[in-house]
C-alpha cells in the first residue's frame, strides 16, 4: 500500500491492524475514518485513500481479519464503535468525516450515532439499515455467508458475478481484486457475522442520525439491493443519494472515477445551516 503507514496498535483491550494515510500532512480536511465490509481487509480498499489524494485516512482490520489478532471475546456495533473513537484518541483525531461500505456501513452508521460530537459527515455504499432489510438475491447471499470465499480463489472467481454483480464480475478488475484480499480467520468472519445479529439502525435514524449524509448505491446489487438505499434515504433527514448505473454490489471499484467525484464533490459542499449551527 503506496505511501501507508501500517502499526499493531493496543487499543480499547484489542490489538488492531491500523492503517493511515498523509495524517501527519496539513490538510483543510478532517480524517477520513474507514469501515470495511464483512472479511475484507485494508488493502481492499486501499485504492480509495490514494485515490482522496487531498484527505487523511484511517482504516483497521476487524478483529481476526487481514492482520489482527483473532478476537478474545465477540464485540458489538457499540463496542467497537468505542474501540474506533479510543483509536481517533491514539491517533490524536477530534474530527472524522465517517464512511462504510457493506457491512462496514452499518458500524458507520452506529459510530455515526454514537459519536456525533465526533462526526462531521456521513457516506454510506452499498449498506442497509441492518435486519430491517430488502434481502439480496438467495444465490448471492447463500455465498456471501460462505468464508470460502476469501480462502479459495477459483472459487471466489467462479462465482464472482452472483456474488458483486455485473458492474464489476464482467472486468478484468476482479483478478486485481482477489489478489488484495487476505482470508479471515474462522473465528474473525463468525465473530464478524453475530456482530450485527439482530441489529438495525431503522429506528433511531429518524432522531439520532442529523448528519449531513450521503448514500450511494448500485442498481445491480445482488447483496443489498438498490431498495434498501433508498429506504435509508427516507428515514435519515439530511440525506441525499448516488445511484451508480450498472453498478453491482463492488462499484467503488468498477466505478471508480464516478465514485470519487460523488464522494469529493459531498464532502466539498458548502456547509449547511444545520452544520454551521453545530460547529459553532
Amino acid at each position: 500500500m503506496k505511501d501507508a503507514v501500517v502499526s499493531m496498535k493496543e487499543v480499547g483491550g484489542r490489538t488492531l491492524r491500523v492503517a493511515t494515510w498523509r495524517l501527519d500532512e496539513p490538510s483543510d480536511h478532517p480524517p477520513i475514518l474507514f469501515f470495511n465490509g464483512i472479511g475484507a481487509n485494508i488493502e481492499a480498499v486501499a485504492p480509495l485513500a490514494a485515490a482522496l489524494s487531498e484527505r487523511a485516512f484511517i482504516m483497521f482490520d476487524m478483529p481476526g481479519v487481514g492482520e489482527s489478532p483473532d478476537p478474545v471475546v465477540p464485540y458489538n456495533p457499540f463496542t467497537i464503535s468505542w474501540t474506533a473513537s479510543q483509536l481517533l484518541n491514539a491517533l490524536d483525531v477530534d474530527e472524522v468525516d465517517v464512511m462504510g461500505i457493506s457491512w462496514g456501513g452499518g458500524i458507520a452508521q452506529h459510530f455515526t450515532m454514537q459519536h456525533p460530537g465526533r462526526t462531521r459527515r456521513l457516506v454510506l455504499i452499498a449498506t442497509s439499515a441492518g435486519m430491517l432489510m430488502i434481502p439480496g438475491s438467495p444465490k448471492a447471499l447463500s455465498k456471501m455467508a460462505n468464508p470460502r470465499r476469501y480462502v479459495d480463489a477459483d472459487y471466489m472467481i467462479k462465482n464472482f458475478e452472483t456474488l458483486y454483480g455485473e458492474g464489476l464480475g464482467k472486468t478484468s478488475g476482479k483478478k486485481s481484486h482477489m489478489s488484495l484480499l487476505k482470508p479471515p480467520s474462522p473465528r474473525g468472519y463468525m465473530y464478524q457475522l453475530l456482530c450485527m445479529l439482530g441489529w438495525t439502525s431503522a429506528p433511531a435514524l429518524p432522531f439520532l442520525l442529523r448528519k449531513k449524509t450521503l448514500i450511494m448505491m448500485g442498481d445491480d446489487d445482488a447483496i443489498v439491493p438498490l431498495a434498501n438505499g433508498k429506504f435509508l434515504s427516507w428515514l435519515i433527514p439530511n440525506s441525499e443519494m448516488v445511484v451508480m448505473k450498472g453498478g453491482g454490489h463492488l462499484f467503488l471499484l468498477s466505478h471508480k472515477d464516478e465514485s470519487v467525484k460523488a464522494i469529493r464533490e459531498f464532502l466539498d459542499a458548502v456547509p449547511s445551516e444545520i452544520e454551521l449551527e453545530e460547529a459553532a
